[in-house]
């Protein structure tokens, strides 16, 4: 789709270290020059949804709010990884988007330097949004973003499996690891998980570190070495491969319908995969936890959309908070939620999405308790979240004991502060 047309003008947007960092520039805030201004009729949106099916479902849902509006949307998407350091290269020659969506993690870097909007100020209520989906778009106690759907990870089994050695799904660690031993026959293992040293094997560990009541901001208190311990003991009895160290999370869905792993870790991202095979009959359950009774704390996932400041054109930021407030109406949740087969955030969609997916209401259970991984630890989680990759890594391929990884992972985590 090509561009309206544009024209110039000068304004300031702070652009975050961690994308100056990521784009490999040195630019400093506030820069201007020769802007680029949409017509005011267009909404610009910069994302990530650079597959043709979830551009095209973005376009679709785009559209059914924004021509009641007169109003039109342009998407511009790039790579994941890339979102951040294209959002800079906008800023630094002032055309940044209407509306940016960031990864959650990815908040605290933009909202630091005061490039982004409190999302209220653009006319968006969040009130009626589930707490941990507000914590995935909220910094310091403000709210910038809007997540209009979320995901987390669960436990996912093969049933059959399962039902040929009469077990049921495991609810605690000790039942994971008996579990999985009794899985594991021939070419197959009881368990599989990722633990690759990124943002793939961190986000899968997250559940079992908090569970445990491990702390993000104090890696070596000894909460978390259960955990540790924990995936050490799986891979060493041999439920688990020891290749989890390279696996990232679609390598272990491979593994699964493969049948070559009879349970795995994993999100619902999976589940046209696992719905477009034949061979594996799964089923979701909720992720153990080292004691019964204990409620499960997987991280929340999923993009949030947030406004930058365009604190100099307000007709704007109204376009851009009347289009967000029509993709989070419980009608347009829920059907975004059960087109991408995430869980909706408004707590009457999520409800209905729980109801109408009976196969994956675990996920709409898990997202209740779920955290986000910025939320303590703010913009250091990208270094928290290596040292805790460093950690497991470090334990899983026999160089270091789950206490003396997480000493050495806090010594990371703090480095030069």
């Amino acid at each position: 789709m090509r561009p309206r047309p544009i024209r110039s003008r000068a304004r300031r947007i702070p652009v975050p270290a961690a994308a100056l960092t990521m784009a490999g520039a040195m630019v400093t805030f506030g820069l201007t020059g020769c802007a680029a201004q949409p017509d005011p009729d267009t909404v610009t949106v910069l994302n990530s949804a650079t597959d043709t099916a979830e551009h095209e479902a973005n376009q679709d849902f785009f559209d059914r709010c924004a021509e009641p509006l007169g109003l039109r949307v342009e998407q511009i998407s790039v790579p994941a990884d890339q979102v951040a350091s294209k959002a800079l290269r906008m800023a630094s020659s002032d055309s940044l988007t209407d509306i940016l969506e960031l990864d959650g993690s990815q908040v605290p870097q933009f909202a630091e330097t005061e490039g982004l909007l409190p999302i209220g100020e653009a006319g968006v209520d969040t009130s009626v949004f589930s707490d941990s989906a507000n914590s995935l778009g909220s910094f310091d106690g403000t709210q910038y973003g809007v997540a209009r759907s979320v995901n987390s990870l669960a436990l996912i089994y093969n049933v059959d499996l399962l039902a040929e050695a009469g077990l049921e799904p495991p609810t605690t660690w000790d039942e994971l690891e008996t579990t999985a031993a009794a899985l594991t026959q021939g070419d197959t293992y009881g368990m599989a998980f990722s633990a690759s040293p990124n943002a793939d094997g961190v986000y899968q560990f997250l559940p079992f570190f908090w569970s445990a009541g491990g702390d993000e901001a104090r890696l070596d208190d000894g909460a978390g070495v259960p955990a540790l311990q924990l995936w050490k003991d799986l891979v060493d009895a041999g439920s688990a491969s020891r290749s989890v160290v390279n696996w990232n999370q679609q390598d272990v869905n491979d593994q699964f319908i493969s049948g070559r792993a009879a349970m795995m870790i994993n999100g619902p991202w999976q589940v046209p995969v696992l719905d477009g095979q034949d061979d594996v009959d799964w089923a979701v359950a909720s992720i153990p936890v080292p004691q019964a009774g204990q409620d499960p704390v997987p991280p929340i996932g999923g993009t949030v959309m947030t406004v930058p400041r365009n604190d100099d054109d307000p007709e704007r930021v109204s376009n851009a908070g009347r289009v967000l407030s029509c993709l989070n109406s419980e009608e347009n949740q829920l059907a975004w939620g059960e087109r991408v087969n995430n869980v909706p955030t408004r707590a009457e969609a999520a409800q209905a999405y729980r109801e109408e997916n009976p196969k994956l209401a675990p996920f709409a259970d898990l997202v209740l308790t779920a955290r986000s991984r910025t939320a303590e630890v703010g913009t250091r989680w990208p270094v928290v979240g290596d040292a805790l990759a460093g950690a497991f890594q470090s334990v899983l391929t026999g160089r270091s004991s789950p206490e003396q990884a997480l000493d050495a992972a806090q010594s990371q985590a703090t480095a030069g502060e």
